[in-house]
């Protein structure tokens, strides 16, 4: 990153040392160099802040075109891209669940022209797999939660139950008969079921599939019994009867599906699971430059063209502070080990 070239000196220099004698001003090498040197100090930050992007921006999506993660990568990219002059190319790298994505991402230069855009695999992967490349609290900053969005409690109409506690009873009165399907190991949705199975303390079987498309089709044909999905994914199916929603997982009602209890009013306090994307930048990246992002996510948060482009896939903005931000990924790194450890989840 390069300043801004200006000639030297840009406006008169008043540079006093030692006594005056005679109105003349007497200012050794030395000094002369010094000040100079803290002229062009003054100088040449104001203008490097001023000129970040001058290059185009990188976002690490580390999924497969077409998700959530993806959409919402995506979506906001457009946005800088628009409000910072400069392109963002979106840079889809799938594989380990999200680990080669945010391995990219951690080893790339800390400049700020590469960002990582991931959900809450970054956390749950660091308290479930054997060997992971990253290190979240040490390798990245927080830039802000971009987005966040509950799952729905989701189930084949053949299961018969028409709420959180029917479900709960048939569960009990058939062990180990229902199964729960996910997007795959360590995903949110998996999470969630595997958190609801610990609260009941029944045995669901977990299927996990290569995404979550394959997951909602054997659901749909009736090879297992329910999930924990994105909102977007289940409201069609909702719509058409083929499956059938109980409950949402977030602190309050959702508007697309206003007749849905939350988990917690169904009974089941404290259950909150949220599908988030954060903003993340390598860890050594300059404070400036993360608070110029920060400051541009937020604003194209806050605009109605992005606000209704997430509220098409069932997503609220956040925009919280810097802070706030990597507090809320501490707690959420520990809440989900603490899962992981006491369920005996192992990875596959």
């Amino acid at each position: 990153m390069r300043s801004e070239t200006r000639p030297f000196p840009s406006r008169s220099l008043h540079v006093e040392t030692g006594p005056r004698h005679g109105g003349t001003l007497r200012c050794g090498p030395a000094a002369l160099i010094a000040a100079l040197a803290s002229v062009l100090a003054c100088t040449s930050l104001p203008a490097a802040a001023q000129s970040f992007p001058s290059k185009s921006l990188r976002i690490v999506v580390p999924y497969a075109p077409g998700g959530v993660v993806d959409y919402v990568g995506r979506t906001l990219g457009q946005k800088l891209s628009e409000q910072l002059g400069q392109s963002v190319v979106i840079d889809n790298r799938g594989g380990a669940g999200g680990m080669v994505g945010t391995e990219v991402a951690a080893r790339a230069g800390a400049d700020g022209y590469t960002l990582l855009v991931m959900d809450p695999a970054i956390v749950i992967n660091q308290g479930l797999q054997p060997q992971v490349p990253y290190d979240v609290l040490k390798d990245f900053r927080t830039v802000t939660i971009v987005t966040s969005s509950p799952l729905v409690l989701a189930i084949n109409p053949k299961v018969g139950a028409r709420s959180v506690p029917e479900l709960v009873g048939i569960a009990k009165a058939k062990p180990g008969t229902l199964s729960f399907a996910s997007a795959g190991i360590g995903t949110t949705p998996h999470m969630a079921g595997e958190f609801f199975k610990s609260r009941i303390a029944q045995d669901i079987v977990h299927v996990p599939y290569k995404g979550s498309g394959p997951a909602m089709t054997d659901l749909i044909a009736g090879n297992v019994q329910m999930t924990f999905s994105s909102i977007a994914a289940a409201i069609p199916f909702f719509k058409d009867a083929r499956l059938v929603g109980l409950a949402t997982t977030g602190p309050k009602r959702v508007a697309a599906l206003p007749d849905l209890p939350t988990m917690i009013e169904a009974g089941f306090a404290g259950f909150e699971v949220e599908l988030w994307q954060g903003l993340f930048v390598p860890a050594a990246t300059p404070k400036d430059t993360v608070a110029r992002l920060h400051s541009e996510t937020v604003k194209a948060l806050g605009t109605a063209e992005l606000r209704a482009a997430l509220a098409k896939v069932g997503n609220e903005p956040v925009g919280n502070s810097q802070a706030e931000a990597e507090q809320f990924v501490r707690a959420e790194l520990a809440k989900w080990a603490k899962l992981v450890k006491s369920a005996g989840i192992k990875p596959q």
